[in-house]
């Protein structure tokens, strides 16, 4: 079977365990969750889980109704990188004294389009937005300089297509 990138997008309602409940699902295929982000969504009083897996399409469907299954899912959703349109934000913290000694340093913020978000006696700290890959070539061409401290968001994602979850939720209300 082959692997690909899917992102799973789930609407729910907003209840304490069921994050608990979902990471099991994955927990029981032996699927590691590579990204995972939970937000509002665009409707009001129902949050998003935004999940990126590697995995065969057949498993991702298959989880996809497990996580339906769960009383406070509404809907799950998956699709491929080529049906999303996606981010992932990343800070890093550097020692200031390289922003001013180091030139690669200020090549390696404007070749990456990244921003200076903070700049103290101690340290700076670089915003960048973007792939993953473009947040990974920052992040080794800024190594050899010394990452103080690095964190990572979860991926966000929109589909291309419309989304058919207003219309569910607008039945569901109506029965």
């Amino acid at each position: 079977m082959e692997k690909k990138w899917f992102t799973i997008s789930v609407y729910s309602e907003n209840n304490i365990g069921l994050l608990n409940r979902i990471s099991g699902i994955f927990l029981k295929r032996h699927i590691n969750i590579e990204s995972l982000n939970v937000s509002k969504s665009e409707i009001e009083n129902v949050s998003k889980f935004t999940i990126v897996v590697f995995a065969p399409e057949e498993w991702v469907r298959k989880i996809a109704g497990q996580i339906e299954k769960q009383i406070e899912v509404i809907k799950a959703f998956y699709h491929t990188d080529d049906e999303t349109i996606f981010q992932e934000s990343a800070l890093f913290k550097i020692a200031s004294d390289l922003l001013f000694d180091e030139r690669q340093i200020q090549n390696i913020i404007k070749e990456s389009n990244s921003q200076i978000v903070t700049v103290a006696r101690d340290f700076f700290v670089l915003s960048k937005t973007g792939r993953r890959h473009e947040i990974d070539e920052m992040h080794d061409a800024l190594e050899p300089y010394g990452i103080m401290q690095f964190v990572r968001s979860g991926r966000i994602a929109v589909t291309k297509a419309t989304m058919p979850i207003t219309n569910i939720l607008e039945e569901f209300q109506n029965q």
